[in-house]
């Protein structure tokens, strides 16, 4: 797979650059989330940080496009690009919830090509092998689908009233959870490079036991981290993420 520097574009972007950070940090959204969710990371990280946040197709400015609806295949897409523009520095890898076994495939497949991030942190995802067989969340009506997503609070009540824009939103989160309920670890069995995981205490989606089984897939070092809060406890909770990330990541950079 060829990268070309307008696919960079389309897919990452970089809110605050900054040229002379000593390490990245690629952001994966969750299911149905876009690049902006990770705007005020990269606001708080700049300039000792550079955040890269990833736009999948289907969404926002790419709502037109196709949405992908495999994990695996996101990775494939992604891993051009990164290897194309973004190992010049240390780069470290966030995802949260469906954006977690995102961070995990594609952390992988740059350790295959001799470039392992220097952290990757998985938030609010179960260890990707502590999947489960009854997730039919993509299969069901949208009344059903939009209750789960109410559930989770992952999205702002004031968009579910309208309905034009749950017209253009809906089959985005649909793929979504298509791609993060299907999504079955084939090619990627352990990592090499640090994992943290990061989940809320009450996350419906995360039981602590499945999220601590992260420390399965590394034979690098593991550490965990439980915040207040559900699902989306990183919104709550950003501050003392966000430090807790700054910290990680100037250690991990010193030690290169």
């Amino acid at each position: 797979m060829t990268a070309h520097s307008g696919d960079t574009d389309q897919w990452i972007r970089r809110y605050h650059p900054a040229p002379d950070s000593e390490v990245r940090l690629l952001c994966l959204p969750h299911a149905g989330g876009s690049a902006s969710f990770y705007f005020p990371v990269s606001q708080a990280l700049a300039p000792r940080v550079e955040v890269l946040s990833v736009q999948y197709p289907g969404r926002q400015d790419r709502r037109l496009e196709p949405c992908v609806e495999s994990i695996p295949e996101l990775a494939d897409h992604l891993l051009p690009l990164v290897l194309d523009g973004f190992t010049d520095r240390p780069l470290a890898v966030f995802g949260h919830s469906m954006g977690a076994s995102l961070a995990f495939e594609l952390a992988g497949l740059l350790e295959q090509a001799g470039v392992a991030p220097v952290m990757v942190f998985a938030s609010g995802r179960r260890a990707p092998s502590r999947f489960r067989v009854e997730e039919d969340v993509h299969t069901r009506g949208d009344e059903a689908l939009l209750d789960e997503i109410k559930r989770l609070a992952g999205t702002d009540t004031r968009v579910l009233g309208d309905d034009e824009v749950l017209r253009m939103v809906l089959p985005a989160i649909r793929s979504d959870y298509r791609a993060a309920e299907l999504y079955r670890p084939q090619r990627i069995r352990r990592l090499s490079c640090p994992v943290t995981a990061v989940v809320g205490d009450s996350d419906p989606k995360a039981p602590l036991d499945d999220v601590r089984a992260w420390q399965e897939h590394t034979t690098g070092e593991f550490s965990m981290e439980v915040y207040p809060g559900g699902h989306f406890y990183l919104t709550d909770q950003a501050p003392r993420l966000i430090q807790r990330i700054a910290d990680t990541l100037s250690g991990a950079a010193a030690d290169r």
